[in-house]
Formats: structure tokens, sequence, C-alpha cells
């Protein structure tokens, strides 16, 4: 049963040592794992700690519900499922998971923070890019993707495939859990200095559209492939096997027109790029934040956690482009290139991590350009 968040110096960090704000790197993790701040019902795969994150592993039974849920303020998912369950069953060896209906997993991790540190969740870029709605709910609480800080007790994940029906199975990896101490955010102003040093996007010199982070443009131009659109009713995907389905079978080109924009049809899934190249120096951590419905009325990049290293030259990641899983919603909607689709949000790293994205994990989406997820060949 989960508890209410324990009494802690506010000013420790996971081994109860000062600790400055900030996302805690990857050696923060495994203290928090020693400390048992982080509990696993079996040991952790290979791979399965990055540079800032944790990746969160499906347990061996699902159940299929009516609806979302969240539990609220002193309420339990357990007590939820039992209520909205339409049936559980064993996901041990692989189950399917069909598009438009609702699961709860239960997690193989568990959490008995310190008071000083809280987690949040976001989908795994895989999991995004194949249009799979997720996110982690903990008891108690009345947001997704937040476990407060002291938080004791499991986690559960919503997992909503709107696209492709996928194949889990216990241990799949569809979301990762980030955990901060106080307020790591960069303000803009440390943007903007951060910029002129480092060079966090390419291609606008000086003039970064900074405020409340930096905007994300999307890339509609030149003369051949621009996007993917996922096609309907197709086969399976197993998100355990990568380079197993055909790109032919789950997806049509999108070719850039004279000029230079899409229109995105209602409830169809894109896979497009951004303009600028992006860099996340190892002092940082960002995230994609969720494009403003006063704008326009559709949805950008699911998988929002980018951990330090991603397009840092000395790790290999020059260049690289942030992949935009777009969707519109209700209506019609017009993309012209160079629109401003979202904006990425800096926060500070406790400490460097002792491992970086790509350079010391080779990783799948280093210096990418317009990039299907791991599964297409």
């Amino acid at each position: 049963m989960s508890q209410a968040p324990k009494t802690a110096a506010s000013e420790t960090g996971p081994l109860g040592v000062a600790a400055a704000d900030g996302i805690l790197p990857v050696q923060a993790i495994r203290a928090l794992i020693s400390a048992g701040a982080l509990k696993a019902a079996q040991p952790l795969d290979p791979g399965q700690l990055q540079p800032a994150s944790v990746d969160l592993r499906l347990g061996p039974r699902a159940y299929r519900v009516r609806a979302s849920f969240l539990p609220g303020p002193g309420g339990q998912v357990a007590s939820k499922l039992a209520d909205l369950k339409l049936h559980e069953f064993d996901i041990e060896n692989g189950a399917v998971l069909e598009t438009g209906c609702v699961y709860v997993v239960p997690l193989l991790e568990s959490l008995n923070l310190p008071q000083a540190i809280a987690a949040s969740a976001n989908p795994k870029s895989s999991t995004g890019r194949l249009d799979v709605f997720t996110r982690v709910i903990a008891d108690g609480v009345s947001a997704f993707d937040l476990v407060p800080a002291g938080y004791r007790g499991p986690l559960y994940a919503e997992i909503c495939p709107q696209t492709f029906p996928i194949v889990v199975r216990k241990g799949s990896k569809l979301t990762q859990l980030r955990f901060r101490h106080g307020d790591p955010r960069e303000t803009d102003d440390g943007l903007l200095a951060l910029h002129a040093s480092q060079t966090l996007v390419s291609g606008v010199g000086s003039d970064a559209d900074i405020q409340d982070g930096i905007a994300l443009s999307v890339d509609l131009a030149g003369d051949g492939l621009i996007g993917y659109r996922a096609k309907r009713h197709t086969g399976v995907v197993d998100v355990d096997a990568p380079g197993s389905c055909a790109i032919a079978d789950y997806w049509e080109p999108v070719k850039a027109d004279a000029q230079r924009r899409l229109i995105l049809d209602p409830d169809q899934f894109y896979i497009l790029a951004s303009k600028e190249a992006v860099h996340i120096p190892p002092t940082h951590a960002a995230e994609m934040m969720p494009f403003n419905p006063l704008v326009g009325e559709f949805r950008v990049h699911y998988a929002g956690f980018m951990d330090p290293g991603f397009g840092h030259s000395a790790a290999g990641g020059t260049g690289s482009r942030v992949v935009l899983e777009v969707r519109s919603h209700t209506v019609p909607f017009i993309l012209e290139d160079g629109q401003i689709v979202g904006r990425l949000v800096y926060e500070r790293m406790m400490d460097v991590p002792e491992m970086l994205y790509g350079r010391d994990l080779g990783s799948h989406y280093q210096a990418q350009g317009l990039k299907l997820s791991k599964h297409f060949r």
C-alpha cells in the first residue's frame, strides 16, 4: 500500500548529502537504487539506466479498462481497477494490445522517494513514434506522469495504442522516469547565455526564439521525402523486435510540394522532422513541451525527454534533428514550412552524467534526420 510522503531534510540529495537543484544523473539514480528509493521486482536489465532517466518495465498482468482515469487525492489505482476493469489477462509471454482500447499494467518498478526528490515520466522515443499513447499513474495523484516528492508506492502504465496494434510482454519498456531535486528549469536569460556559448539550435544564430523555452519549427522544404503518414488496418508491431516490420506495410511517404505546406488530415498520424538541429549539452537535459492549442488544433511529440549528449558533437550527434510525432484533431490543419510546432525546455543537471546519449549507449536516434522508430526496416 502506498503511504504519505516521508519527512526528510529538503536540502538533501538521494544519499542524504547536500544537493543543488537539478535533474539526477545516472550515478545518482544508481544511488537511489542502492538506498531503496527505486525498487524493482526483479534485477534491472542491461541498458535500462539512461544518462538522466530509467526505463520502466511492464509487469506480468494487464487490465483492459472502460476508460482512462486518475485515482485522485487519497485514491489507489488498484481500487479503481477493481471497479473499472473489463477483464484481466496475462502478458508474461506476450499479448496483443488493440487500437482504441485503454489498458493499465502494473510496473515492475516502485518508489520510496526521499522528501526532496520528485519524478516525472514520458513515453520512450520508440513508443511515441508508434503512436502509442502511454502515461504513468501513481496512487493519490491528480495528474498523469507526475510523481510527488516523497512518494511511496507502486507505479502503473496506462497504454492506449492509437494507430498500430502492438505486442507487449513482461519486461517491455514503453516509458521512462526522470528524477529531479528542486526546480532546475533554465531561465530565458540562462538559455540565451547557453545558446551563445553552446549553440543549442542550428541555423538561427543569435536570433533563437527563446520564450519559456526554445522554439522548434517543422521542415517541409525540399523536393523529396519530408515525412510519413501511418497506414490504417496494419499488422501488429512487436515493441521488443527492432527491424521486424517493413516500412511499406505500415507507412505512406509524404513528399514536399511546391507550396511547402502539408494539410494534416483529422486523426491521421504523421512523422515529420524539425528544421533545426538540436544540441543538449552534458550539463543539461531537455523536454519537448506540449504545443499551445490556441495556435492550432494538433499535437506534436509524445516522447518529450531528451538526454544529455543528444546532438552533442563529442558524442557523435552533430546535426541531430527532432523527430516530430504529429496528429491533428477534429479539423484539417495546414502546416507551413518553418511553422513553430513546439518548444524545448532545458533543465540543469545536478551533475554531468557518467555516460552520455549516443557516445556511451550506441543510441538508435543520435545524429538522426527524419527517422521512423527502430521497429521498421
